[in-house]
């Protein structure tokens, strides 16, 4: 016998197991770690004393060893759908998500009855990117408790990847209804379609912030929500306040100095000062397609214009390159940290074939298909240089827009980890104004090597400038790629609910109803020459 309870030690493996948990709820790593080697050390076959040390493993920051030890409870249980699950979580963390959603439907077959494990189970399908799969899990758990609020804004999460939009806009009413205080199904609510002055929430909104919010985050959410309503209204003036007070708050919750963005598109100017070596490497046709720019700029539509040709698929936003070239560096110097400026002098050193072989190793463990492949992490603009030396074949695609209407759709959106500098109106003319030096640096260094597409150009002509990018890319003309809301690939970015819709221009000149509100943004712009009739 194999079990956990059929050791005849399990009663004092058990107490040592809960004294485990215990410290690990009280955040106290150390003491965890020490018990739990006490606990498998007395009492190997004790599986669930594996299981536990999995997770210090993975508090501790050891994701391989968390995924050794979660082997050795599965060696004991190997039908134990929790530690599948957590062999999943421990995949995911070392960035196999291919067998991370592999041990996650394990998992799911084994927990048809839980609606808990079910949901823990669909959050990790979701992470690694099978969104189908998390559908239903999610809704296998919410048929077993549908009353239970995490559940089903979970569930609306990936209705909303896969398009499912008035699904979704039903399961945050759920749980709004369940649970009033869960402030982020609010705002998440309000950007899945146009509010109508028929269907809107405004005053639902507008009485919960006069009754006050008890916590800061929530009332962010509620007042981005509130000025995504009255926007979608034309109550422009009452928008832009309820975005000024929610950004304000935000920021004050950050910890960021742009000054340190700003100097880091200089200090890549030095390190790559100009045009890369001539080489004789070949140019694989399978190289991936970057693409680049600053978020909110059109770079999820252009995504789903391209992986909407049969020759190629969307890998979504790969950390891929940034970690390949940390990385690597960190292999070169002997040292895994280094200060940035160094970083950046010493990614201009590195053997950039190994470079790029790494680079597509870790973006196929990340579940970028074996043939042609897309990468959409915007922020990859920082690395073209790089790109051209590590991966000759690849293109590099660079969206871009008006600038303040670049900037105006950063500022009102709601990131959830990412881009600091969106917050305030003038840390982000100085990050707008570095990103753009360096785009130009690029361009100049890198003749014939990046696409400039704009997005006003795309919405007023998206066949001509779909075939001059199918063009750039080696592609032949499909008329997919002008269907491209028809496309039912999940997608996970900010503008999911949008890329459903055919392309519109509503979003060109947005900003003008807000010229005296941003003003002094473009002033700071101009002053940078940067031109504001473009």
């Amino acid at each position: 016998m194999s079990g956990a309870s059929a050791h005849p030690m399990s009663a004092p493996a058990a107490k040592l197991q809960h004294e485990v948990w215990r410290l690990i709820r009280a955040n106290d790593w150390a003491g965890a770690e020490r018990v739990c080697r006490g606990l498998n050390a007395h009492y190997p076959r004790y599986a669930a004393g594996w299981h536990a040390a999995s997770h210090v493993a993975i508090g501790c920051g050891s994701a391989s060893d968390a995924l050794s030890c979660i082997d050795r409870a599965l060696g004991i249980e190997p039908q134990n759908a929790r530690f599948l699950l957590q062999r999943a979580r421990c995949l995911l963390a070392l960035e196999r998500p291919l067998d991370a959603a592999e041990a996650a439907r394990a998992a799911q077959r084994l927990a048809s009855a839980d609606a808990a494990l079910l949901d823990s189970i669909g959050t990790v399908l979701s992470q690694a990117n099978d969104q189908p799969g998390a559908l239903a899990a999610y809704d296998r758990a919410s048929a077993l408790a549908p009353d239970e609020a995490r559940i089903r804004f979970n569930r609306a999460t990936v209705r909303r990847y896969l398009g499912a939009l008035a699904d979704a806009e039903a399961d945050y009413d759920r749980v709004i209804a369940l649970q009033p205080d869960d402030y982020e199904a609010y705002k998440n609510r309000a950007e899945l379609r146009t509010q109508s002055a028929e269907k809107n929430h405004v005053a639902q909104l507008e009485t919960l912030l006069a009754r006050g919010v008890p916590h800061w985050q929530g009332e962010v959410q509620l007042r981005y929500a509130l000025a995504k309503e009255y926007e979608d209204l034309g109550r422009y003036e009452a928008s832009f306040d309820q975005l000024a007070l929610g950004a304000a708050l935000r920021r004050q919750h950050l910890r960021y100095d742009v000054r340190v963005d700003v100097a880091t598109a200089d200090w890549i100017i030095e390190a790559y000062p100009g045009q890369p070596p001539a080489g004789d490497r070949e140019q694989s046709p399978e190289a991936p397609i970057f693409i680049v720019g600053l978020p909110r700029s059109g770079s999820t539509l252009v995504e789903r214009i391209l992986s909407s040709h049969s020759a190629l698929e969307s890998a979504g936003e790969l950390k891929s390159f940034a970690l390949a070239i940390v990385h690597a560096v960190a292999k070169q110097s002997g040292r895994a940290s280094l200060p940035r400026r160094e970083l950046v002098a010493r990614s201009a050193e590195l053997d950039f074939a190994a470079l790029g072989r790494e680079y597509l190793e870790r973006a196929r463990t990340a579940g970028a298909p074996a043939g042609r492949f897309t990468d959409k992490m915007p922020l990859n603009y920082l690395y073209c240089g790089l790109i051209s030396r590590a991966l000759p074949g690849a293109k590099i695609v660079h969206v871009s827009r008006h600038p303040m209407a670049a900037c105006y759709a950063i500022h009102k959106s709601l990131f959830k980890d990412a881009y600091p500098f969106a917050y305030d109106l003038s840390e982000l003319g100085q990050y707008y104004v570095a990103y753009r030096r360096l785009m130009l640096h690029w361009q100049r260094t890198l003749p014939g090597q990046i696409h400039e597409l704009r997005y006003e150009k795309l919405v007023a002509d998206q066949p001509g400038e779909t075939r001059r990018l199918l063009e750039f890319c080696g592609l032949e003309w499909q008329d997919a790629c002008v269907q491209f809301h028809l496309n039912p690939a999940a997608s996970t970015t900010a503008s999911a609910a949008q890329v459903r819709r055919p392309i519109y221009d509503s979003s060109v000149a947005q900003w003008r109803h807000y010229e005296r509100q941003l003003a002094p943004l473009g002033r700071q712009l101009s002053a940078a020459g940067i031109g504001l009739d473009e």
